[in-house]
């Protein structure tokens, strides 16, 4: 029995052995003869070393977290370019707002230069120009008119028809004349002229030629030299000529006294027809020239800018029997009062009647200062003016210019 507890190892021995192989625990009380005592383990130096082994472990743990973990070699490459990249670009970009900055500050300067040049002309010309009255603000148009029936407009202008005739009782064609053939010859003449022109011309011409055969029979270059003054001359000589030897010819040298007559005579048209009808036959005629036209549209009674389309406008607003008359009166107006470019509206008796009341001057002392012929003081157009006539004749033609 005791030979075989001696020769196993119990259970509570194999748990007392160390990982080394080094048995602890209690030493056998009892050793074999002739064996000596086993040295004492020195758990000093395994402790040491065990805390060694520990430390190293736990710093190579700590330098294996710090450390970066280690890139590729094209991962480095990459990320180097991209830094050389974003640096040259923000240098690029600094150096372009460096320049755009420099630019801006130029053309500041120069601007500001610019303007100092301008500001130091404008005081230069200012101290040397004559200072210029202070202008007035135009005057103000009247309010526009509240459209008119039919009836109303044409009782207007029939009342601005009885006006013109208190003011121009002496109105008269204003081409001087003795016979239907002069009135013929004068009225054609007067296109694109004045009449105070063709009557200056007019006395040399009929001391010449005083009737259509004379001067169907005139040399065209000798008939181009007396009318020369009015201008046009050429192609007036071509109709003077021709509605000449019409005459002679057609109408035995007599002026006829039908409008479809007088209209086939060369130079020959509706207004200038109506002229010769209303003031040498007595046949009622409205004669629609610029002056004619242009006051029929102010007035409102006509829209139309062809003259024949305002005659029968007008024609269907008057009596017949005014027709010639309304003429003068309207033309003297016209040419007087109611001019093109800068009407006398401060002036003009008939304002309260107008609806182009306000596209002139409205002051009234301004106003009168544009009047003309014999309101404004002047001389007429006519060298023999009929009696009761309250301006002055016109003087015939210098002597330098009528010599030819």
């Amino acid at each position: 029995m005791g030979e075989q507890s001696s020769g196993h190892t119990s259970n509570s021995d194999k748990s007392n052995k160390s990982p080394s192989g080094v048995t602890s625990g209690r030493t056998p009380d009892t050793l074999k003869p002739g064996a000596s005592r086993p040295a004492a383990p020195d758990t000093t130096s395994q402790t040491s070393v065990k805390k060694t082994q520990v430390g190293r472990t736990s710093a190579g743990k700590k330098a294996a977290v710090n450390e970066p973990p280690e890139q590729p070699a094209a991962a480095t490459k990459a990320a180097a370019k991209k830094a050389v990249t974003k640096k040259a670009t923000a240098k690029k970009t600094a150096a372009k707002k460096t320049a755009a900055k420099k630019t801006a500050a130029k053309k500041t300067a120069a601007k500001k230069t610019a303007a100092k040049k301008t500001a130091a002309n404008r005081t230069a010309a200012e101290k040397t120009a004559p200072k210029a009255p202070a202008k007035k603000a135009p005057a103000k148009k009247a309010p526009a008119r509240k459209p008119e029936s039919r009836v109303a407009m044409v009782r207007r202008a029939r009342r601005i028809n009885r006006e013109l005739a208190e003011l121009y009782p002496y109105a008269h064609p204003e081409l001087d004349f003795t016979n239907p053939f002069e009135l013929l010859v004068a009225t054609v003449l007067s296109a694109q002229t004045t009449d105070l022109r063709v009557n200056q011309t007019t006395p040399r011409l009929f001391a010449v030629c005083p009737t259509p055969e004379d001067m169907a029979a005139m040399d065209p270059e000798r008939l181009e030299e007396l009318i020369r003054p009015t201008g046009f001359f050429r192609a007036k000589t071509k109709s003077l000529l021709g509605l000449s030897a019409a005459l002679r010819d057609r109408f035995g040298g007599e002026v006829p006294g039908r409008l479809e007559d007088l209209v086939s005579l060369p130079g020959v048209g509706r207004k200038t027809a109506n002229v010769v009808l209303g003031n040498a036959f007595g046949v009622p005629g409205i004669t629609v020239d610029t002056h004619f036209g242009r006051l029929a549209r102010r007035f409102g009674w006509t829209t139309a800018e062809d003259a024949e389309k305002v005659e029968a406008d007008v024609a269907e607003i008057f009596p017949k029997s005014e027709w010639t008359m309304l003429s003068h009166r309207v033309v003297f107006h016209g040419r007087r009062v109611c001019h093109s470019r800068k009407p006398a509206c401060g002036a003009c008796p008939i304002a309260p009647l107008c609806p182009a009341y306000g596209e002139g001057e409205t002051d009234p002392e301004k106003a009168k200062k544009l009047l003309k012929y014999e309101l404004g003081g002047q001389p007429g157009q006519r060298l023999k003016p009929p009696p009761g006539y309250p301006g002055k004749p016109a003087p015939p033609m210098a002597p330098s210019v009528a010599a030819s």
